[in-house]
């Protein structure tokens, strides 16, 4: 026997019934605000926002401009307190910022070499303006005549000091880091103020002590070479 179409009452009644279980079905559902066995994925250009009621963007996580993707966490009066985003284009390593409410910045890692780029930690107690008592040495070799030991923090350093030398005397003065000449030495009364790399890869000493010395030695006539620091700090690449 040839099947028979159906009745459109019938059809119109079970439409009816498969709608009011659908809307059930969505009413009753709970709400989705909980994440279990599995991850949250956005992707192709789209971000995560946390928005206060007046408007402002707590939170921000995700497509930032052009290419890059980042995080900016800010207070509730709207001021940054934290990001990792370059605020540029690229797919470079972005800096870690930690900002005061009044938009210094506080820290950031050096996504170059490694290490602090800020702060700038060290800070030199005054030191004697009297030549004659200033670390010294009469040799005609290299004498060290001052010597520091400091944890390694950031690749790159800022020494400066004085020379001087007694009346008729020309002398010398050099930088040795743990051992190895930094720098070029400089002839008396010429100050020394150089920046560069304490080492070269500071992944393998980071936190371990650099020993930093400072030598000096006579080159023509009879008496003392002075040096005397006055500023020595780590900063970033």
């Amino acid at each position: 026997m040839p099947q028979l179409p159906e009745d459109i009452i019938d059809r119109l009644t079970a439409m009816e019934r498969r709608i009011q279980q659908l809307s059930t079905a969505v009413n009753t559902r709970p709400a989705l605000n909980n994440v279990s066995g599995g991850e949250v994925r956005i992707t192709d250009g789209g971000s995560l926002s946390v928005v206060e009621p007046g408007g402002t963007k707590i939170l921000g996580v995700g497509f930032w401009s052009t290419t890059e993707y980042g995080m900016e966490i800010k207070r509730q009066s709207g001021k940054t307190a934290l990001t990792v985003r370059n605020v540029t284009a690229g797919d470079y390593d972005q800096a870690v910022r930690v900002f005061d409410a009044y938009a210094h910045e506080l820290f950031s890692d050096d996504v170059v070499k490694g290490g602090l780029a800020r702060p700038w930690l060290a800070m030199l107690p005054p030191q004697d303006t009297a030549t004659t008592r200033w670390p010294q040495t009469t040799s005609t070799a290299w004498t060290t005549v001052a010597r520091s030991f400091n944890p390694l923090w950031q690749p790159r350093m800022r020494l400066n000091f004085l020379t001087a030398a007694a009346a008729g005397v020309t002398g010398q003065v050099r930088v040795l880091v743990d051992g190895v000449q930094w720098g070029d030495p400089v002839t008396t009364p010429a100050a020394f103020d150089r920046t560069a790399l304490v080492v070269e890869d500071l992944t393998t000493r980071f936190g371990s002590l650099v020993k930093v010395e400072i030598q000096a030695m006579v080159t023509a006539g009879t008496g003392a070479v002075f040096a005397q620091p006055l500023m020595m700090y780590g900063t970033q690449s």
